[in-house]
């Protein structure tokens, strides 16, 4: 019952029918995240695309300028002096085909998997159960690299991935409630930016059809799509 009271207070202060600038939003959005825990503050990115369609499937990482406020455990698939360089970057799994064998009996104890180039011929045949959960290491994105220290950092640090949904929506987490205000304006500018940059050669028209802003366990908002851009 006070979570319905809460929930309902929260949806009281939100006009649905009007869009938000960014600063606006992030403030109401703070406001509203009152549970018991961090909530952390999504955007989201309705993008006038066909992602079934390969040339406009959008897909990429960032490196926000303040981190998620989120722990990330970090897999990778490495040999030797690779996977010792793992481990010494703060890796969670390290393995060959061992870790292969763990992933296959359903223990995915890893939120980001990174693999050495020589590793892709054990990881691609987990792409069944990697793939679907958006685990896959791929080259582009830099999860297939020989800068594992690099890479294990760089997902440490607060990189997201975004990955356009069937209808061509992008969600991603760009901070907590507990960020500054400030911290979360710069966060939600840089991934607006890293999508549009990423706007594939196949869209046409629209390409941001709406966006929007929410916490964990509070009401959603709309946002001024002008106000993403400094």
């Amino acid at each position: 019952m006070a979570k319905n009271k809460r929930i309902a207070r929260a949806r009281a202060t939100i006009d649905r029918g009007k869009s938000y600038p960014l600063a606006d939003a992030v403030a109401l959005v703070k406001r509203n995240a009152t549970a018991k825990f961090d909530e952390t503050i999504e955007m989201s990115m309705n993008l006038g695309i066909d992602p079934r369609h390969a040339d406009q499937m959008v897909r990429g990482l960032i490196n926000l300028p303040h981190g998620t406020g989120k722990t990330v455990r970090v897999g990778v698939f490495a040999r030797g002096a690779k996977a010792e360089e793992a481990q010494a970057a703060g890796a969670d799994v390290v393995g060959a085909e061992d870790l292969a064998e763990k992933v296959q009996a359903g223990e995915i104890g890893f939120d980001r998997c990174i693999a050495t180039p020589d590793m892709m011929g054990v990881v691609g045949r987990l792409g069944k159960i990697l793939g679907p959960r958006g685990l896959m290491p791929n080259p582009r994105l830099g999860t297939v690299t020989m800068d594992v220290k690099g890479a294990v950092a760089a997902a440490k640090g607060g990189q997201v991935e975004f990955r356009a949904e069937k209808a061509g929506i992008i969600h991603a987490g760009i901070g907590k409630a507990s960020f500054d205000e400030a911290k979360l304006i710069e966060n939600a500018r840089a991934l607006a930016d890293a999508v549009i940059k990423a706007k594939p050669t196949g869209a046409k028209g629209t390409y941001v059809k709406s966006a929007g802003l929410s916490s964990t366990m509070g009401p959603g908002l709309k946002l001024e799509i002008a106000s993403l851009t400094p």
